[in-house]
């Protein structure tokens, strides 16, 4: 594999109404985990969707913290504002853009 290559995972939540603001306290970690490379928070316009994305160092390190306690804690703080949810595991590169 490249060294260009990122592995994201993408978590989509449908959040019920008027507890964005909830949602938020729940969602964000008090700490961030090991091989955790960068996170985005986005709120899409006009809906109550959020997405989540974060891009980590190796499969294996996204892994143990999908399976940790702080996860598994997390997700039971989030779940009474979350009507749906959604996530998906990825390789991707970062795309050069002519002329930038």
């Amino acid at each position: 594999m490249g060294t260009d290559q990122k592995f994201v995972w993408i978590t989509t939540r449908k959040l019920k109404p008027g507890s964005r603001e909830a949602f938020r306290q729940a969602w964000r970690p008090a700490t961030f985990p090991d091989g955790m490379i960068a996170a985005y928070e986005l709120d899409g316009v006009g809906t109550d969707e959020v997405v989540g994305i974060s891009v980590w160092d190796s499969p294996e390190s996204r892994e143990r913290y999908r399976l940790s306690e702080v996860e598994a804690e997390r997700q039971r703080l989030m779940s009474p504002y979350v009507l749906e949810a959604t996530s998906g595991f990825y390789i991707g590169r970062e795309l050069t853009i002519p002329g930038r």
